[in-house]
């Protein structure tokens, strides 16, 4: 997990490490770069677990959620390279058990954890919420 400050509603924000894609740039290729940019870490996608739309003034953005099946290198606190020194806000990487996601106040977590029926078997994304009378998978 990343955490990255000041950043949302409650000063800081908890969220999966992820960002942007570049153009031309395939849906894996913009992971593998994203982790060894926010984490320092040579990471192997694995399936797509699911997808979230992001509506959220200025943010209209589609997020997609993959598995990791493999991983090398050691874990570090990476940059934005969008930002500059001064401006960076990614503040810590760090591996979390879900009992230690479960003490995040929802507020400092991504919104997606809001879909799940609760933390329990959040690692795997096992317990997504119905939605609408939809699921989503």
């Amino acid at each position: 997990m990343a955490r990255h400050a000041p950043f949302g509603p409650a000063g800081e924000l908890w969220i999966p490490p992820g960002g942007g894609m570049q153009y031309a740039e395939t849906a894996e290729e913009a992971l593998i770069r994203e982790f060894k940019e926010e984490t320092h870490l040579d990471v192997q996608p694995g399936r797509l677990l699911f997808v979230s739309e992001v509506m959220d003034l200025p943010i209209h953005a589609v997020e997609l959620f993959f598995e990791i099946d493999a991983y090398s290198g050691k874990l570090g606190v990476g940059t934005d390279p969008e930002l500059s020194s001064d401006k960076q806000i990614l503040k810590e990487i760090t591996f979390l058990s879900e009992s230690a996601i479960n003490q995040i106040p929802t507020e400092k977590l991504h919104n997606i954890f809001k879909y799940l029926h609760n933390k329990d078997g959040l690692i795997s994304f096992d317990s997504l919420l119905r939605l609408n009378g939809k699921y989503i998978s």
